[in-house]
């Protein structure tokens, strides 16, 4: 079993996400947080719900929140919907 979704846990996700996978996070943005005009983004923290995002848009910083189609098992379920999340926002 994996580990559950603590604050270290998102933490260790968050950065993980900002320094190797910044693209990934403005994808979330336009698609899943309805905001087709997002420059950039940063992942502020996840929980088993959703995901807290930092979203620039025309030197405007603007707070989304993502939320997930089911809610996250464990770091593992973590790790799968996002890699999931990022293959369907390709298609979009």
């Amino acid at each position: 079993m994996s580990e559950p979704i603590t604050t270290t846990i998102s933490d260790r996700i968050c950065k993980h996400m900002n320094e190797d996978h910044s693209e990934a996070i403005v994808l979330y943005a336009k698609v899943f947080g309805n905001t087709p005009e997002a420059e950039t983004a940063q992942m502020i923290n996840i929980d088993p719900e959703g995901m807290n995002l930092s979203v620039q848009i025309k030197g405007e910083t603007i707070p989304i929140r993502v939320t997930f189609d089911h809610p996250l098992k464990d770091a593992e379920d973590a790790h799968h919907t996002l890699i999931d999340m990022v293959k369907q926002a390709r298609k979009s």
